[in-house]
Parts: structure tokens; sequence; C-alpha cells
């Protein structure tokens, strides 16, 4: 019979994962990139995260994470285990969403709608990339490191480019924590790439510091008056070398299926498709 489990020791939950997470870290990059903030670059100020193992006969078969406010992430959960891990959770937390591969997304919001009566729709059909070998655009300008002195700068295009990614209206009460959460990855040493061209910052694309040889691009932004130029092509490059100079073996990103645009523009630059994936956003039982 399945166990459920919930962590509250980050330490513990990561011993006990660790070896199954890295067995994949391309198809596990988030839980692995969101652990290894957590472990050694916390911010005292994040919510604590939700940390789930489902066992059997105690073998580890699956796992998932969630940090706040994002969804739960269900890479490290087959559709097999999907109805245990919802039992295990049905009436004891509340998920906005899930997010993950579309096989074990779609299976567990079968099984979390049925427990919970919530409703749930199709927030975002993404695909998930890997990087093979990097082509470097020609295109005017250059990449340089974020620094303190750009923060306001990001915190605007991050608020952009949220509200591009969602559709909603921008979410003031939000600046804050996404100001609190650059400078903690600027301080960190992560790589937020700016692609400036003469002086003019034009782009910007950010990827985590190397964990399990893996990191991740995203987000990657250019502004409206800018498009049209390369700009993101180069600065997603330039993003990705330097992960790889810092020590990626394997650089990823996500992209929305929806823009077929970045999607041919990551390919041209080297990223090649690894397994679509889908995010879901459950609403409240009786709306």
């Amino acid at each position: 019979m399945a166990e459920v489990t919930k962590h509250d020791d980050l330490t513990e939950f990561w011993a006990r994962t660790k070896d199954f997470f890295n067995a994949d870290p391309v198809f596990h990059t988030i839980p692995i990139a969101a652990v290894d903030r957590w472990l050694n670059h916390p911010d005292p100020d994040d919510e604590p995260p939700l940390l789930v193992t489902v066992t059997e006969d105690d073998v580890l078969v699956a796992a998932a994470v969630r940090t706040p406010p994002w969804p739960l992430t269900l890479s490290g959960v087959p559709p097999r285990w999907a109805e245990a891990m919802a039992d295990g959770l049905a009436g004891d937390v509340e998920l906005p969403g899930v997010n993950g591969p579309r096989d074990a997304v779609e299976a567990f919001v079968v099984a979390w709608t049925a427990r919970t009566g919530c409703g749930a729709h199709e927030h975002m059909a993404l695909r998930l990339y890997e990087l093979k070998d990097l082509e470097l655009p020609d295109i005017p300008g250059h990449a340089r490191l974020a620094t303190m002195d750009d923060i306001a700068l990001l915190v605007r295009w991050r608020a952009e480019f949220g509200v591009e990614a969602s559709g909603q209206d921008r979410d003031e009460d939000a600046d804050d924590d996404v100001e609190r959460s650059l400078r903690v990855t600027i301080e960190a040493g992560y790589g937020n790439l700016i692609w400036c061209h003469g002086d003019t910052p034009v782009a910007w694309a950010a990827a985590n510091a190397p964990a399990s040889g893996m990191a991740r691009i995203g987000p990657v932004y250019t502004p409206p008056e800018h498009r049209r130029h390369g700009y993101g092509a180069a600065v997603t490059a330039a993003c990705a070398a330097w992960a790889r100079d810092n020590g990626a073996e394997h650089v990823v990103l996500y992209t929305d299926l929806a823009n077929p645009t970045s999607n041919s523009i990551y390919q041209r630059i080297g990223f090649r498709p690894v397994v679509d994936s889908a995010d879901f956003a459950f609403t409240p039982a009786g709306s």
C-alpha cells in the first residue's frame, strides 16, 4: 500500500529524494532548482515549501514540491501514482494548481477534482527544451551581468512579463516579492543577463546557478519597443553560454506553445524538445 508523507525538514527530504531527482536533472529541473535555492540561498521571508513523497514497501516511487505561491510540480509523480498523491493531500492542503509533464498533470487533475470538488482549467501548454549545440546569433550589442543598480528596471520588466504571460492585470503588491527575489539571486551569483544596444538595456534573460549539473533559463523578456531585432535570441544565447561556462552540463528552458515565435527562436540557437508539459489552475469547489 502506498504511503504519502509530507516533510517539514528540507534536508531530510532532499536526502530521501536526491538520487530520485538527480537520475534525470533535465526532466526534474524545477524541483532540483527549487531545493538548491532553499538549501544554499535561503530567503527568510519565503513561505515554507510543500514537500511530499510517496513510498511503497519503503521504496520511493513519487515525489513532489511546491514553492508558494506557485503550483505543485509533478515531474516526480508518474501517472500511476497520481491518485495516491491526491489521496494524501486532499482535505489537508489547498493547491492553486499543478504543473509538470502533461500525462502526470492530467492524471492528477482528474484525481484531485474528484476528491475535492474543485474546478480546473488549463492555464498554459508548455514545452521543455534542452540545449544541444549552441549557435550564437550575430546581433548588434553585448551582454552584461545585472547588478543591484538594475533592480528597478528588472522589477518592472518582470511585472510586464507576468502580465503578458498570464493575461491578467499587474499586481503591484507583488513587486516587493519580485525585488526581494532578484536581490537574492543577484547576490547569489545567478545568471541575470542584460543585452545592451550601446548603453541601452533592451532584453533580459535569467538562469539559476547550476545545480546537479543543470541550469534553467527563465524568464526571457524583451520590451515591445525593442522587439524584432533579435535581442531575445541574443540574450538567451548569452545566458546559455554563461550557464555552460559556470558548470552546467544541461541547459534547459520552458516555452509557451501558444507562442510559435519564441519556440522557433530557441530552436534556431540550439534548443531541442524534451517533453510537453501543462500548467493547470484549480478553482474553489462550487465556483
